[in-house]
Order: structure tokens, then sequence, then C-alpha cells
């Protein structure tokens, strides 16, 4: 399950990536450093701070 969550995951970045929008990428690039916290979070879904702290700056 993990390794289909870290493939789509992997994939929406390479997607965002090739799509050229600027403000997408500042999202891609927000995930990309919390991408353990991100899978954490649909795969379990467990919470901790730095993913609330996370969520707060998506939202």
């Amino acid at each position: 399950m993990l390794k289909i969550a870290y493939t789509k995951l992997a994939q929406w970045y390479k997607d965002v990536e090739e799509s050229g929008f600027k403000s997408f990428q500042t999202v891609a690039n927000s995930i990309a450093l919390n991408y353990r916290s991100v899978l954490n979070y649909f795969l379990n879904r467990s919470k901790n701070a730095s993913a609330e702290s996370f969520n707060a700056k998506v939202k």
C-alpha cells in the first residue's frame, strides 16, 4: 500500500513540474519536503504537529 501511495505522489509531483504552473510548484515543494507526513496521514489517518502545520500552510 505504501509503495502505491508513494508512486502516485511521485507521479503527481512530476505532473505538477511538467504543468509549468508556478503556484502549484510552491505546494509541490512543500509536499516534497514533508512527503512522509503526507503519506502517513493518508495511509493511517494519523496526525502530528508537523502535519497539522503543513495543513495550515496549504489552506
